[in-house]
């Protein structure tokens, strides 16, 4: 057997290692590595022992209080002859008594803080590293092509924050500092105060693969509605017990008291502030971040789309519908696999708690991409969103005698000079074309009335589109003739024409499929938009009873085509008839070791009669273990 190798120490080239992952500024004195790119470290071996690049030399990589190959946040790899840049691996080269060894992780394992052991029969630690997201890297979801990009929204430690009105736009200088001594450390504990890592840590860490996941959680924890997080809100004009919101100019010193005070939320933020701070905290993680204000932001409470204002005789407002002057939110860039192709890039993320996703205080990521398109059923918090930037304005008056008078409204007045810092230049860019059609315009109408037709659906737990189902009743007997149905919607704003097809067909348990037993032709006819319809197939014993087998299983298939488009949908669903029942009636007591005597009695369900049939009675203990057979 090989001898173990016995290590004298181990350089893990800090300076080198974070130089090549950009991530220097954090610290010269611990290994910081991006995913999906290859570091090196240099093993010292004691005098007299060899590094035989052979079966026994092993890797484990492993991050969070119970690692597990299958939540992938355990990964075994050996010596191979290459790095491979899509899963975990690690090649060697050997001189005298030094070995260089480098090691690639997986684009999409967790981030973390990560114990590397070799593993020869026991277990050596080699050292910890901390993982981190890489826009550097194609493979990882949230690659950024742009280096000028990539040097403003992940490496840039100050920018600029806009606030004021779209008249007299104002500018606030603000300290990210994500790579502040320290700050790492903070933004990788704000994730393990979270209430997902509390209720289950092996899950959450294994989730931390997912960058959608972690700005959910970090839009969650850096308000404190709810969990542990970072930041009260206060819209009070009293901050005497804290500090006034306006009175921040960094994010450090922030996650600093939160982190020195054991966790307890820091007084107070407003919506500038959380966003900063969500933005520290993004860019030191690895996910390209930045800060974006929208002014005249709707925060539509009942989530129609329509910001109602309701003044009295006073002019004061009182409606709990609002319309801030301005209000900041952030993007972070990542692709969406959970949605369709499209809908990548730019995701706005809200910590301001103003709304609960999911009975959870947090908002997105959604992608700005749904935003404009008025696509209100994509993940996550679109409808939200959209009204901060495209809710229509409504005005009415209420008299004290309780009579309510409409005075006016508007479709322009929300959703205006939507405004980030731009890339590399101390100036203010206009992304308000990223959330939104020009105003007015035929394409802007039309994706209003598109978010109209799908909150509407959302709010009646519908999906958009085109749908079929089949519905079947109870009394599914054999021998019975009996009717099941195929349910169509039409859940778009067009009228649609369309073919529907509905059959039948004999299968077994195994799934082999045997003769059709029922028929529907094509049957063509027009959906209005957001209207039902229902197609009837008549099942008669006289068809069925020649096609099933034993398992008395019939699948039934319903076809839906659109005729304009050819898209066509599909229902299936596969149906057991009912046998007949056997009534037993005991007549007597049952008394031990006296004969017992049953009726029974069977209802021929069939249009035909049933010849040489057999009633078998089996009862342990009670038939001497042999079935007792009745003509």
């Amino acid at each position: 057997m090989d001898k173990v190798v016995e290590i004298e120490r181990i350089d893990l080239a800090f300076e080198v290692n974070n130089t090549d992952h950009h991530t220097l500024q954090n610290s010269a004195d611990r290994l910081i590595v991006r995913r999906g790119q290859p570091f090196t470290i240099t093993l010292h071996l004691r005098p007299g022992t060899h590094f035989q690049n052979g079966d026994n030399i092993n890797f484990i990589a492993q991050t969070g209080p119970i690692p597990s190959v299958e939540a992938q946040t355990k990964a075994k790899f050996s010596l191979s002859r290459f790095i491979s840049r899509s899963s975990w691996s690690a090649t060697a080269e050997m001189s005298d008594s030094t070995v260089s060894l480098t090691v690639c992780s997986h684009p999409n394992a967790p981030i973390g803080v990560y114990k590397l052991i070799l593993d020869q029969g026991e277990a050596i630690g080699l050292g910890e590293f901390v993982l981190l997201f890489n826009p550097w890297c194609k493979q990882d979801p949230v690659y950024l092509a742009s280096e000028a990009e990539r040097e403003e929204y992940v490496l840039s430690q100050d920018g600029l924050i806009y606030r004021g009105i779209p008249k007299r736009i104002t500018v606030l200088p603000w300290t990210f500092g994500q790579f502040e001594p320290g700050i790492l450390d903070i933004c990788l504990q704000i994730l393990d105060e979270s209430p997902n890592y509390i209720s289950d840590a092996a899950l959450d860490c294994s989730e931390r693969r997912n960058p959608v996941y972690v700005t959910r959680v970090l839009s969650a924890m850096i308000n404190s509605l709810g969990d542990k997080g970072v930041l009260v809100g206060n819209w009070s004009d009293d901050y005497e017990d804290g500090v006034k919101p306006t009175v921040w100019k960094d994010s450090c010193s922030i996650l600093r008291q939160w982190s020195n005070d054991g966790c307890r939320a820091v007084r107070y933020g407003q919506c500038w502030v959380f966003a900063a701070v969500a933005c520290t905290v993004s860019r030191a993680l690895g996910i390209p971040c930045r800060v974006v204000t929208n002014y005249g932001s709707a925060r539509d409470s009942n989530g129609d789309l329509v910001m109602e204002r309701f003044y009295n005789e006073f002019d004061e407002n009182i409606a709990d519908d609002s319309i801030w002057n301005f209000h900041v939110w952030v993007e972070n860039w990542m692709t969406r696999p959970d949605l369709s192709l499209g809908y990548e890039g730019w995701q706005a993320s809200d910590p301001t708690p103003q709304h609960r996703s999911e009975g959870v205080f947090c908002c997105g990521p959604a992608p700005v991409r749904a935003i404009k398109e008025g696509e209100l059923t994509y993940k996550y918090d679109v409808p939200f969103v959209y009204a901060e930037v495209n809710a229509d304005v409504v005005e009415y008056i209420k008299l004290r005698d309780g009579r309510v008078f409409k005075m006016g409204g508007s479709t322009t007045e929300v959703g205006k000079s939507i405004s980030t810092k731009a890339v590399g230049r101390d100036e203010r860019e206009d992304i308000t074309h990223n959330y939104k059609y020009p105003e007015g315009s035929e394409e802007e109408r039309r994706v209003y009335e598109k978010a109209n037709h799908h909150n509407k659906l959302a709010q009646a737990g519908e999906e958009p589109g085109l749908h079929i189902k089949i519905k079947v009743t109870p009394d599914m007997q054999i021998g019975s003739d009996f009717d099941v149905y195929a349910e169509l919607k039409n859940n778009t704003m067009v009228t649609k024409s369309c073919r529907v097809m509905f059959y039948a067909q004999a299968v077994s348990y195994n799934g082999k499929l045997g003769e059709t037993c029922g028929l529907g032709e094509f049957t063509e006819m027009n959906l209005a938009s957001t209207e039902g319809s229902r197609v009837t197939l008549r099942l008669e014993y006289a068809e069925y009873s020649k096609a099933i087998t034993q398992d008395r299983m019939i699948k039934l298939l319903a076809l839906l085509i659109d005729a304009e488009t050819r898209d066509f949908y599909r229902a299936k669903k596969t149906i057991i008839l009912d046998g007949p029942e056997i009534i037993v009636n005991i007549l007597g007591v049952p008394k031990v070791g006296q004969n017992l005597v049953a009726d029974l009695a069977l209802q021929n369900p069939l249009p035909e009669p049933l010849e040489n049939c057999v009633f078998t009675i089996h009862g342990a203990n009670l038939t001497d273990g042999k079935p007792i057979t009745h003509e």
